[in-house]
């Protein structure tokens, strides 16, 4: 596993302007101070195509994530953040097929700039909860 910090420069669109592509502007959000773009892409290259994304917003819950209350609720008791967010017990398989999650945003006034690979999508949800959980199951 890799917990680094991801200048976005070179590696594609910066969260305003993903922000812009999802049709709303940075300074809507900046006004909530809580909210995070996050995306998941297959392998361990971030700058690999983004297979999943979404916006969170938590003031109040929403922005198109499939499970925004329980993922707000999460990150609330980790006080936004997600290195703090408790792990789940899960039995995972030891297949290697890593993912790559990444969120960027800002959390009560505080920017967020976080990405971690993971062994394989089980192992990302047992660590995240609700928050990468994109695809609404």
């Amino acid at each position: 596993m890799t917990h680094t910090s991801v200048k976005t420069v070179g590696a594609g669109l910066t969260a305003a302007a993903l922000l812009l592509l999802a049709g709303a502007t940075p300074s809507a959000h900046a006004d909530t101070g809580n909210w995070l773009m996050l995306s998941v892409s297959h392998g361990e290259n971030t700058t690999a195509g983004t297979e999943d994304g979404t916006l969170l917003r938590c003031d109040p819950p929403g922005g198109g994530h499939p499970h925004a209350e329980e993922a707000c609720a999460q990150l609330s008791q980790a006080d936004g953040r997600i290195t703090a967010l408790p792990a789940e017990d899960a039995l995972c398989p030891m297949i290697y097929a890593p993912v790559t999650a990444h969120a960027e945003g800002m959390w009560r006034d505080r920017p967020v700039t976080w990405t971690e690979t993971f062994p394989n999508t089980c192992t990302l949800r047992a660590h995240t909860g609700a928050l990468f959980a994109l695809d609404g199951t």
